[in-house]
């Protein structure tokens, strides 16, 4: 259940929940841990796997652009960006928007390196002129145990989640419920999962922790402001992972993270 505006905005988004637990997400998750160590071989195939099992727009955006990695020649690379482009671009999605400047980067180095130099310049003025700030209009959530009341403000100030000794300068927040209610199964505390729905009281950023790190863009729409938050509802329904997962994911966090940016 959600409240007013906020329910109707819900059910009527057409914005791609992008999830950890997605296969094709593991699928590519699994390729790129093959990168890492040192495997291309195996990383491509499970790319190529992860290409065919795609069923959607976004999931064939994501293993186009991860299959275009594994490629020797720039021609072949060329072919798989486009692939990714051409998915990336039938989907009016903050999911992928977001990882446009880099995918027509890329598509410029490709016809550079093909000598191509008009292509590579269109794509490179492509690039530049998007503009940074998240074009994303929510709603937005916040995911916590922290059992709080509309009108509550969330501000920073607070301690990491991963990194309890750094206290946290902005506040972070997702366009997405469930990767709310992930953060809420995450977080610290010894409450019940709570998400609630925020409207941020100031600007805005893409997170820097997660934009275009493993993933292209910032396809789990997570942002920070360093504003305060002000609760305007709560969702109470939300896809909640299974046990097991839920502790893979607390795994990968352990073994995973790197310095934040804070």
């Amino acid at each position: 259940m959600c409240y007013g505006k906020f329910g109707d905005a819900i059910k009527n988004s057409a914005y791609m929940e992008f999830s950890p637990f997605n296969n094709v997400v593991k699928l590519c998750l699994q390729g790129m841990n093959m990168e890492e160590t040192k495997q291309p071989e195996e990383a491509l195939k499970l790319f190529l796997q992860a290409w065919n099992e795609a069923t959607n727009h976004h999931e064939h955006f994501l293993a186009a652009y991860y299959v275009a990695r594994q490629q020797k020649t720039a021609s072949d690379r060329l072919t798989w960006l486009e692939k990714a482009l051409i998915h990336a671009l039938k989907l009016n999605d903050d999911t992928v928007k977001s990882a446009l400047p880099n995918l027509y980067l890329k598509l410029a180095k490709c016809y550079e390196d093909l000598g191509d130099s008009e292509k590579s310049v269109g794509y490179a003025e492509l690039a530049a002129t998007l503009n940074e700030k998240p074009s994303d209009t929510g709603p937005f959530y916040h995911g916590t145990k922290a059992d709080l009341k509309v009108g509550d403000l969330l501000t920073a100030g607070g301690n990491s989640n991963y990194q309890p000794e750094l206290t946290m300068n902005h506040i972070y927040f997702t366009g997405l419920v469930n990767g709310a209610g992930l953060a809420a199964a995450l977080a610290k505390g010894e409450g019940r999962e709570r998400v609630y729905i925020i409207g941020p009281m100031g600007i805005f950023e893409n997170d820097p922790n997660l934009t275009d790190k493993k993933f292209p863009g910032n396809p789990t729409r997570s942002y920070r402001s360093t504003a305060a938050l002000k609760i305007v509802g709560e969702v109470k329904d939300w896809d909640r992972p299974s046990p097991e997962d839920l502790q893979r994911f607390r795994e990968r966090l352990i073994t995973g993270n790197g310095e934040i940016i804070n």
